[in-house]
């Protein structure tokens, strides 16, 4: 809204006052008649239009002039920098404990990690005739990593070891996002 426009509604205003504290006078004389509400009810709403106006007029004074709108020909050479605050130091501040929170809700959620030396695809007949001490050729020659599958998603290749007597996985290579997304296709 231009400073014209807000002249214009405030002496508007003004004109709207001056009716009504004609009128008032009029409730004024009503009231000495008959009644004192009148004249209290409309006091009061002549204070809340002046403070109103005044309310706009100081709003006005303190609002920033917008460029571009309509009637904004001349108002480039009144229009200021604007100042940003800081924000760095309030990024660097820790996050509050919601977050903390929302991590820890999703921190028991249960996984299903396993690790794949290879696989093979076998006919029901070649299954049947498996025994024990059997051989089974995988696809995987001797040396590749294992594959490290988290819900039956490729997250990892790894090399297998042996911790106190029991197998396990060294991770050599955790898998990109864009490689995950790539095998999701």
């Amino acid at each position: 809204m231009s400073q014209e426009d807000q002249d214009a509604l405030a002496a508007q205003w003004a004109a709207q006052l001056a009716e009504e504290e004609g009128a008032a006078g009029d409730a004024d004389e009503t009231a000495a008649a008959g009644g004192e509400g009148a004249t209290d009810d409309e006091a009061l709403a002549s204070q809340w239009a002046e403070a109103l106006a005044a309310d706009e007029k100081a709003k006005a004074e303190s609002e920033p002039v917008t460029l571009g709108g309509p009637g904004a020909g001349g108002l480039a050479s009144q229009a200021s920098d604007v100042k940003f605050k800081d924000m760095t130091e309030i990024a660097r501040q820790p996050k509050d404990n919601k977050m903390k929170r929302e991590m820890d809700f999703i921190l028991d959620i249960p996984l299903n990690v396993s690790a794949e030396l290879g696989r093979t695809s076998l006919m029901i007949n070649e299954l049947l005739q498996l025994g024990q001490g059997s051989v089974v050729e995988l696809n995987k020659l001797a040396g590749e990593p294992l594959e490290i599958y988290v819900n039956g998603k490729l997250v990892a290749r790894g090399e297998a070891v042996v911790i106190n007597e029991k197998f396990g996985v060294r991770l050599t290579d955790i898998i990109s996002p864009i490689e995950r997304v790539k095998q999701l296709g």
